[in-house]
Order: structure tokens, then sequence, then C-alpha cells
């Protein structure tokens, strides 16, 4: 189903913009590929570039508070200044590569609930405001994330939340200024020590850097607190390991080690909701503000079509 929304760079009379995708799925490390159509108006326009950008939504912490903006993370010129003249038709074709680190955003073609990602296409044209058209794009894992994945629903873990937040983790070489965290209420086998479970990838081309945040129970003398464990796969291991043994391995281990992460990772900090040292403890905030591409308040839903943005509870179909 191809996302589509024509927009007037002028308003009536003036040139449009529609760019239409040949498929709106891909995954990290692969390309969307497409065409820009744009189609002259009443007059003859000079177009001074047209772009093209991965847009989605990123949670911000603030001084005492927390919001949720728009963020652009990476984006491609696809023509450089052309004349339009009035009626022409003119389609420019695209492959935009998209960053390995870009966030999953659909697990059995099923939307990640919290989770938005589109594809806008900007139309700056002389003495004119920019204007834009924005189709839906759906990331879906790459084999070693959907293993890792299918290994905590065997595990018995439920999906809850998927986000992304902005900034860096603490020693992790990362490339966006965001990364995702992906919920789970914690499996019965293991609610007597764990209650959620954060979980997150940071990829790269040669395989994926694993961060857990486990929010550890408190006992009868001792209060909860969060555990870090950080784990490095590669590509390759995807059909060659138990991901379920191997999942458990690291779960156990993490929440075993509490003591020896606590003075790596930092004192606890406020984040809505009672955490421990908690992924803002390992984060040094990105200062991206609106230069870096940060629009607060305007929500990819509102401008998609059709239920792009329906939630689901769970990876099963």
């Amino acid at each position: 189903m191809v996302f589509k929304k024509m927009l007037s760079a002028f308003g009536v009379g003036g040139p449009s913009v529609d760019t239409v995708l040949t498929n709106p799925n891909t995954r990290p490390g692969l390309t969307l590929d497409g065409q820009v159509n744009l189609i002259g108006g009443d007059a003859e326009a000079a177009i001074e570039q047209v772009v093209i950008g991965l847009v989605t939504r990123v949670e911000i912490e603030g001084h005492d508070t927390e919001y949720a903006g728009t963020m652009e993370f990476h984006r491609m010129v696809v023509s450089g200044p052309l004349q339009l003249a009035p009626k022409q038709q003119l389609s420019i074709p695209f492959q935009l590569p998209v960053p390995w680190e870009t966030p999953i955003t659909d697990v059995y073609g099923q939307r990640l609930r919290g989770m938005t990602m589109g594809l806008r296409t900007e139309l700056a044209i002389a003495r004119a405001v920019d204007k834009s058209d924005l189709d839906q794009v759906a990331v879906h894992p790459l084999p070693v994330h959907e293993r890792i994945l299918e290994a905590f629903q065997q595990l018995g873990f439920q999906f809850k939340h998927a986000d992304l937040e902005r900034g860096h983790i603490r020693g992790v070489q990362q490339t966006l200024p965001f990364y995702q965290e992906i919920e789970f209420f914690a499996s019965p086998r293991y609610s007597s020590t764990i209650s959620e479970v954060e979980l997150t990838f940071v990829t790269s081309q040669r395989g994926v850097e694993v961060i857990l945040e486990c929010d550890k129970r408190g006992g009868f003398l001792s209060s909860g607190h969060d555990t870090f464990g950080r784990y490095q796969v590669a590509h390759t291991d995807a059909d060659r390991v138990d991901w379920a043994q191997v999942v458990d391995g690291w779960l156990r281990e993490t929440t075993s080690r509490y003591g020896s992460l606590r003075s790596q990772y930092g004192p606890s900090h406020g984040h809505g909701q009672r955490r421990g040292p908690g992924m803002g403890g390992m984060v040094a905030g990105a200062a991206l503000g609106v230069a870096g591409g940060m629009i607060a308040g305007e929500m990819l839903e509102d401008a998609f079509e059709g239920d792009a943005g329906e939630d689901f509870g769970g990876f099963e179909e």
C-alpha cells in the first residue's frame, strides 16, 4: 500500500510534489527505492533543490520535563537546481541507504506500539516556503534482531512499548543521536527477580550490540534498582545458536552483577517513574534542538493517512 499526499508549493496553481516508494518496507542496512514526481503549476518555477529524509518521533528529557518531538536523522539531496515549466511532469528516481542503526518499527508485519517512521520530501522553491510530502515507512528487523525478539517471546516476556530516547549510551559506538528501547513485562519465570526489561539494539555492518536494562525487584531489606548488561553478537550468529538459552543466560548474568555496574553507569535519575541507575545514567545528551532537526510537538501520526498509527499488544500475528 502506497501512502502519498499531494501538497502544493504555492497554494492553488503552484507546482506539487508526490513521492512514491517502490516498497515502504525495508530493514536496517538496506535501501528505500522510489521516485519523486513533480508537476508544474500555472507558471514556471525555479526549484532550488529536492531533498528526502527519514524522520521519526523521539522522546526528549529536559529540565524536569519530558516531551516528544520529530527528528530527521538521515537525509539525501535527490536533485539540485532545476526549472519546472508550467504543467511539466518530472520524475526523479532515488535509492536512499537506510542507516544500520535505524530503529525497528514493525515485527511480524505489525507496528510496534510507540513507533513511527516516515520519509519526508522537501521541495525548496525560490522565493517560497519549503513544502513537503510525507510517506509512511516500515523498518523490519534483521535476522539476528528477529531471533532475539523471538527468544524473549519464547521465555514468556510480553511486549509493552517501544520508544526512542535522545542521547548516546556511554561506551557504545553510535552514529545516530538517539537509541531505541523495546520494553517487556517480565516473564512469570523471572517475575520474582525482574519486573520489566528494556532491550536496545545498536546495529552496525558487523553485528549488533545488545544492551539490557532490567528493573530488578527489591527484597524484604532492599529497594529495587536497575541492572545493565551489554553483549556483542554477529549477524552470522543468527541461525547458529539457541537464542532462548543465550538470552536466558544474559538475563541471569545481568541481574546477578548489579554491584559492579552501579558505579559504572552512574546514580539514580528521574524518568517519569521510579527507576534505578536507568539508561539515563548511561546517556550523554545530544545538544540537538531545532538546528539538529528536532521540531517539538510535531507528531508524525497527524501527517500520516490511513491507519499507520495502529498499535498492537504483542508479537503474535
